[in-house]
């Protein structure tokens, strides 16, 4: 018996949006995207940087990313991919250190050999393990301080945590910092060797190509185009409010941070709207700029200096070539913390200083462009046990389902995990 089609608002062009419009849009149904931005993409969207089209904040894909591969299969993009051998270092002590495999955590300054072991043995671990339950109830300092002791925490863990989730770092899921520890391992093609990619022209590429899709398969997208409430009435969801005012729809997914959705959807029974806005982020001010010359060879570079409160630098053009060299700098921190209220030449003063510590050739006249983004909810905080915390995205009220990033917990955000969930999602949301 062939289902009917199906008249669907998906609320937010992020990836995860787009990757539910697109598999309704295969599936023979007609989506409507709304973004209030006016670009698709959300922390995937691009800008022009002074001549450059490139992305407000850093993405890169691993080998292991195989939902993003597959999408990139279906629309005849796998051509475009391509794998790069990376580096990674760690600024510590003054000095750029080699980083991110056996040889330089051997050779590293400033930890002992006990220590060193520790680190290495828990990190190898780490990539080797596919069970996260036991981890999921753990809180994670404590988790890392018990494998590779109280030397290696203060050295390389410490500074991390605090520059990124402040007075959250002690309340956060082992499962979840796991997972970005495994992540980064399973891209290693040997013990000394990492591979990341980029996609030829960026994360425009992909956004683009989507896009075309989701159109051509009968869907559409309207950017610049808030929604302001979900109507519900008599318990099943009938439309969505808009500025030229409502619009009726069989179902309704929402796909924005979930502290957005009390506002959008007031009507919601209260232990519902409790549930959603005790969600908490972490905020990012990330800073990108353009040089004459690199900071350093590195891709990655971890930063433990009491002079920065930066948890590392992204030299992004050491993995997909440019023109110019690009680095990108994020300052995390809670959206309510008094620093995140701080003007951008704050932030792009403080990068200009910390990129020239790094390295002291560089000097005023090889900044050529530098731009700071802002995102407010660029990071869900996920505390042990972080799924029983969550309703399940079909919500109570019938053809409403809601979901963001931090439902594949206990995964990071991440363009393929969003596009495998937010497909899985659509799959859902027509059973």
């Amino acid at each position: 018996m062939t289902q009917s089609v199906q008249r669907i608002a998906v609320i937010g062009a992020g990836p995860m949006g787009l990757a539910v419009a697109y598999q309704l849009a295969l599936d023979g149904h007609q989506p409507v995207v709304f973004e209030a931005d006016d670009r698709v993409g959300g922390m995937t969207a691009t800008f022009d940087f002074n001549g450059l089209e490139i992305e407000r904040y850093y993405h890169f894909h691993c080998i292991s990313d195989e939902a993003f591969l597959a999408l990139l299969g279906e629309l005849g993009l796998s051509d475009r991919m391509r794998w790069v051998e990376t580096k990674m270092g760690y600024w510590f002590r003054n000095r750029v250190q080699p980083w991110g495999n056996p040889l330089a955590l051997l050779r590293f300054q400033g930890l002992g050999l006990i220590a060193k072991i520790r680190y290495g043995l828990h990190a190898f671990l780490c990539t080797r393990r596919r069970d996260w339950q036991p981890l999921d109830h753990v809180e994670a300092t404590g988790w890392i301080r018990r494998w590779v002791g109280e030397e290696a925490y203060e050295v390389l863990w410490k500074k991390l945590f605090e520059l990124k989730f402040y007075e959250y770092t002690h309340g956060l899921s082992a499962a979840w910092i796991w997972s970005r520890i495994r992540r980064i391992g399973r891209s290693r093609y040997n013990l000394f060797k990492e591979k990341l990619g980029y996609l030829e022209g960026g994360s425009a590429t992909l956004l683009k190509a989507v896009s075309d899709a989701i159109v051509a398969h009968g869907g559409q997208l309207r950017l610049g185009t808030p929604v302001s409430r979900v109507d519900i009435q008599d318990g099943r969801v009938t439309g969505v409010h808009l500025p030229s005012g409502f619009e009726a729809f069989d179902r309704v997914v929402s796909t924005v941070p979930l502290p957005y959705v009390p506002r959008m959807m007031p009507d919601l029974p209260p232990a519902l709207l409790e549930q959603f806005s005790a969600r908490k982020n972490i905020a990012v001010v990330c800073v990108i700029a353009k040089l004459r010359r690199p900071v350093t060879g590195n891709f990655w570079l971890n930063t433990n200096d009491p002079e920065m409160d930066i948890p590392g630098i992204v030299e992004y053009s050491n993995l997909r070539p440019l023109e110019h060299h690009v680095v990108y700098v994020p300052f995390y921190m809670p959206g309510e913390h008094p620093k995140y209220r701080e003007d951008d030449q704050a932030f792009t003063g403080k990068v200009r200083r910390y990129l020239k510590r790094i390295n002291p050739d560089l000097s005023d006249s090889d900044f050529i462009d530098i731009r700071a983004s802002r995102y407010r909810h660029a990071q869900p905080i996920c505390e042990p046990g972080y799924l029983d915390t969550l309703p399940s995205p079909s919500l109570p009220v019938k053809g409403l389902w809601v979901a963001d990033t931090s439902y594949y917990y206990p995964e990071d955000r991440g363009i393929s995990e969003s596009i495998g969930f937010g497909r899985r999602l659509a799959k859902d949301v027509m059973a």
